[in-house]
Parts: structure tokens; sequence; C-alpha cells
């Protein structure tokens, strides 16, 4: 049995952000942990200065978020934090918003830059198997843009989850039903451009031999290379589509692979 100490009244303080806040610190602090029971409603509402009824309610809510399991006759149990439950959490919030996916973007590449230099020190060989079964996957389906857009998914996930780092998988398991739907939205968008199934077997493969060579700087430098290539693909797309609407003529949208400096750059570094 976890013994807690009585916390500072606060007639300001909603209850349940009270009981939030006090089981986070004993979190944090290392009195509680997952599998701890904590005391009964009675002695909790008296060390929390709450009623029970309202204790009760904030018991229940944190339940339904995953944090804690109620069981019936025997108590409330410190659980694990269920990740899917955060997942859905952020989704709900986020995609209240507005191009929403815009943002995530720019999160998923701070993430993903990070992840592809621990996963150069620290993958394993599973891990490198696994990154190249997406890859192999991502050549499967080049032809098709929700199977394409959900290997495309899980090739960036593998090299995350290769990292290694337990906050970089939280923070991106969070966001990822939203970072599955931009790719597959974006595999759509761009399936007029011309040679996009060259450029995504391509780029795809590049940074899978950087993270093979174990070098950091390279597989950042082709990890920002593919997502700065790949937004102007979509840029390019957009403008096709904007010209066949208006013109009636078929798209005829360019390879901006072809062109990007980056690209031209890395050309003439290997001759």
């Amino acid at each position: 049995m976890v013994v807690v100490t009585r916390t500072e009244n606060g007639d300001d303080v909603k209850v349940s952000d009270k009981l939030f806040a006090f089981f986070r610190d004993k979190l944090l602090n290392g009195e509680l942990k997952p599998g701890d029971r904590l005391l009964g409603e009675r002695e909790l509402a008296a060390t929390l200065d709450v009623s029970r009824p309202l204790l009760r309610e904030s018991l229940r809510s944190l339940a339904m978020l995953g944090f804690l399991d109620i069981q019936h006759g025997r108590g409330t149990v410190v659980r694990h934090a269920d990740l899917r439950v955060l997942r859905d959490f952020f989704t709900f919030c986020l995609a209240q918003q507005p191009d929403i996916l815009e943002d995530v973007m720019q999160a998923r590449i701070a993430i993903e830059c990070q992840a592809i230099r621990l996963a150069c020190e620290r993958a394993t060989a599973r891990d490198l198997a696994q990154v190249q079964a997406t890859l192999d996957a991502i050549m499967a389906t080049l032809h098709d843009p929700a199977q394409g857009g959900e290997a495309d998914f899980q090739f960036h996930w593998a090299i995350v989850r290769a990292g290694h780092s337990g906050v970089l998988t939280t923070m991106y398991d969070a966001i990822s039903t939203l970072l599955l739907r931009s790719h597959v939205q974006r595999r759509v968008t761009t399936t007029p451009v011309a040679g996009i199934r060259e450029y995504l077997a391509d780029a795809h493969r590049e940074v899978f031999l950087s993270l093979l060579n174990r070098d950091a700087d390279q597989a950042e430098r082709k990890l920002r290379e593919h997502f700065a290539i790949g937004d102007e693909f979509r840029r390019q797309s957009i403008i096709a589509a904007y010209r066949e609407s208006a013109t009636g003529s078929a798209p005829t949208a360019t390879n901006p692979a072809a062109t990007n400096p980056a690209t031209i750059n890395n050309e003439e570094e290997t001759r």
C-alpha cells in the first residue's frame, strides 16, 4: 500500500486537476509506480481534502485515460500508460486545428532527423532488417497511393524505432495517425508528377544505405533532402492540377529531383 501525504487545499483548483497533479508528482518522485495500489477511497479523499463523489468521478476519468485500473472489490491500481490513448488524444485535439498536417510535418522532420542520427549509433541487426523490409514494401507498392503511403509511413516509423529513444518514439507514436494520413494524401497528390516513382525508390534507398553505413551526418542530410524534394514534388503536383482545371489539358508537372540543387551538389561530390 502506498502512503500518501496531505496536499495543500486550493478552492480554485478543480478536483480533477488536483488529482492529476497529485499522481503526476508522485510518479515523478518515485513514490508511485505502475502496479501500486492506491489508498482506499475514504482515505484518499481525506488526504486530498475533496469529497468522495468528486474523487470517484476524477478516478474514473483517469481510468478512461489509461492511467488507473479500478478493480471493483480490490481497489485502484496504477497502470502503465496506454500509448493508444495518448495517440487518440493527440489526434482528436490536433485534428480540430486548421491545416494541421503541415504542422505535423514539421514535428515529424524534427523527430526523424534526430532519430536517424541515434539509429546510426544504436540500430541492431534486427532493426536494420525491419527497415529493409519496409523499403521492400515501398518498392512493391509504388503504383498504389494508399498502400504505398502506408509502406512509406512504416519505413520512417521503423527508423524512429531503430533510434531506441523512448521519448522520440512516444512523441512519434502520438502523432502517428495524422502522419499516416499525411503520407497517403501526399502520395495521392503527387501521383501525376513525372518521375515520382523513380524518385521515391531512389530517395528511400539512399536514406537506408546511409543508415547501413552508420554515417549520421549523411543520413540526416539524405533525410532532409528527401523532405525538401518531396515538398517540391507536392508543390509541382498542385500547380499541375491547377493548370489542368484551368485549361482542361493533362497535367505536366516536372520532376523536381532532376533540378534540385541538393541533388546536383550530391552528384558533384561523388564524382
